[in-house]
Formats: C-alpha cells, sequence, structure tokens
C-alpha cells in the first residue's frame, strides 16, 4: 500500500455518507394513487356489505369483506409510503426507508390470509345450512362493486418494474376480489336461474381458496425481502464478473433489496497486486438497481484490510 491509500479510502467513505433515499421511482405517484383508492373502496365496502346483509347473500357479504379488509390494507399501504418518504433521510434507518413496504406488504398477506379464512368458514356454515337469497337485489350491486374493483386495480396498476412490493400487495388484494366478485356473480347467477341454493355458498369457498393462494405467494415475496434472500442470482454473477475482470478473486459476496428498484452488495476481494477500493467501485458503475456497495480488498500474506463504501 502507498501513502496515499488511507487518504483515497478516506474520500470514498465520505461518498458512502451521501444520499440513502432507496425509494422507488414511482414513489410518490403511487402513494396518491393508493389514497385514492383507498376513499373508493371505502364507499364500496359500506354497499356490499349493507347489500350482503340486507338480501341474505353470502357470496355478497365474502365479497364485502374482504372489501373491508381491503380498506385496511390500503390505509396501511398508504401509511408505509408516507412513512417512508417523510423518513427517507432520517439517520436512525442505516439503509433508508426503502423497505417499509415490504413490511406493509407482508402485514397485508397476513391480513389476505385471515380474510381467506374468515369467508370460508362463513362459506361452510351457508353450505351446510342454505338461506333465502334476494337475487334480484343482490346481483345488480354485485355487478356494480365488480365494476368499481375493476377500476381500482388499473389504478394500482405497477407502471414500473422495480419490485414495489407495497404497490404490488394492495394490487394483488383487489385483483382477488374481483375474483371473489366474479365468483359472486356467478354463484348468484346460477341460484337465480336454476334455483341452486349452494351455488352461492359454494362461490364463496371458491374465492377463499382464490385469496389463500394469493395471501401465500404475497407472504414468500415479503418474507424473502425481509429477511434479506438473495434477490437476483443473474446480478450476483455479473457484480462476481465484473469484479474478477483483473484476476482477482471474490472470496465473499452478499446482495440485498434496500428498496424498489434499489440493491446493496457486500464483497471480499482477494488479489495478488490489489487495486484501490475505488477501482473495484468502477468496475461495477452502470449496474442496473445497484445503489449501494462495499468493497474490501485483501492482498497477498496482508495483515489488514483496506474498505470503501460508495453509492454508484
Amino acid at each position: 500500500m502507498t501513502a496515499a491509500d488511507p487518504i483515497r479510502n478516506r474520500d470514498t467513505l465520505d461518498a458512502f455518507r451521501g444520499d440513502r433515499t432507496y425509494l422507488g421511482a414511482d414513489h410518490h405517484r403511487n402513494e396518491r394513487r393508493t389514497w385514492i383508492v383507498t376513499v373508493i373502496c371505502a364507499v364500496t365496502l359500506a354497499a356490499q356489505v349493507g347489500g350482503g346483509l340486507m338480501f341474505r347473500s353470502m357470496a355478497l357479504t365474502a365479497s364485502g369483506l374482504h372489501m373491508a379488509a381491503h380498506v385496511a390494507v390500503l390505509l396501511v399501504a398508504a401509511g408505509a409510503y408516507a412513512l417512508a418518504r417523510r423518513h427517507a433521510q432520517d439517520p436512525r434507518f442505516a439503509f433508508g426507508t426503502g423497505k417499509l413496504g415490504y413490511l406493509a406488504g407482508f402485514a397485508n398477506a397476513v391480513v389476505l390470509g385471515m380474510t381467506a379464512i374468515l369467508i370460508a368458514v362463513e362459506s361452510g356454515k351457508r353450505l351446510l345450512a342454505p338461506e333465502a337469497v334476494d337475487y334480484d337485489a343482490a346481483l345488480p350491486l354485485a355487478v356494480a362493486g365488480l365494476a368499481v374493483t375493476l377500476v381500482c386495480v388499473w389504478l394500482l396498476k405497477p407502471q414500473s418494474r422495480n419490485h414495489d412490493l407495497n404497490l404490488s400487495a394492495a394490487h394483488l388484494h383487489l385483483s382477488a376480489d374481483a375474483l371473489v366478485g366474479g365468483l359472486a356473480i356467478a354463484g348468484l347467477a346460477a341460484g337465480r336461474q336454476f334455483g341452486w341454493t349452494w351455488a352461492d355458498p359454494l362461490a364463496g369457498l371458491a374465492g377463499a381458496a382464490l385469496v389463500a393462494q394469493f395471501a401465500l405467494s404475497l407472504v414468500r415475496k415479503a418474507a424473502a425481502a425481509l429477511l434479506d434472500m438473495n434477490p437476483s442470482a443473474e446480478l450476483t454473477a455479473e457484480i462476481r464478473t465484473r469484479l474478477e475482470t483483473g484476476g482477482e478473486r471474490v472470496l465473499d459476496l452478499h446482495l440485498w433489496r434496500l428498496g424498489p428498484g434499489h440493491h446493496a452488495a457486500v464483497a471480499v476481494v482477494s488479489a495478488d497486486h490489489p487495486l484501490g477500493a475505488e477501482a473495484y467501485h468502477a468496475r461495477l458503475k452502470g449496474l442496473s438497481g445497484l445503489s449501494h456497495v462495499t468493497v474490501e480488498v485483501r492482498g497477498p500474506g496482508q495483515t489488514h484490510d483496506h474498505s470503501g463504501h460508495s453509492h454508484i
């Protein structure tokens, strides 16, 4: 090492103290639309639950109960966006607030699973002990509810490929609700047309099964981010390849997600003729989604390390 090395490393460490805002590219848009959809769903909830109780439709009530969960879910999602934005520069968060959305997504997945259980239990009761349903009154309300849900699904459609799980969770909830609503309409129509009293609660059970599948998928995705599982084998391989272009050896490499569209990497590089850490940072410039890098460089017989951290 030369006498200049400590100075260069210090400069690199200074770069590390820069911007740590790891929010998604569409954060403000997603937050605004989530609040709009929350209001729409709250109004729809009142209509569906009230109509389901009034007309004794389990499928319609199930759709309303699912919508109630959506209102809670959307409030959590919108709140996560607001908190992440408000505390984006808070030094208490070592790697920013980009993961608040994943935490909200995990919580919403749990709510979705509980909703599936509730729908299944109530539908099972109605299947064993059918009740009279006012099909003529329930059907138009179910159709109106589905139309509103489809509008909300469109409003929350992701606009980028940055894997904003907070928005994806809200979008998935509403997509599941649209499927439940479609099944509710099918069950009501079958009951009205053919007198099949079992069709309405059976539609509720089918909806519960679909919702449970969505919940399980969402739990897996959120847990993977929260537990810092490797988000991309391809990006990991590319980082390794670039760091080893000069004959170096990557002894250790970790990649994890910081927020929508943002990843962090920590690498330990061994070289017979080691370069400064900033040289290895330069090799990783331009990698899409790689926002924070820590490189530790080791030379032959070296008893101490020189490391560098940077935003690239």
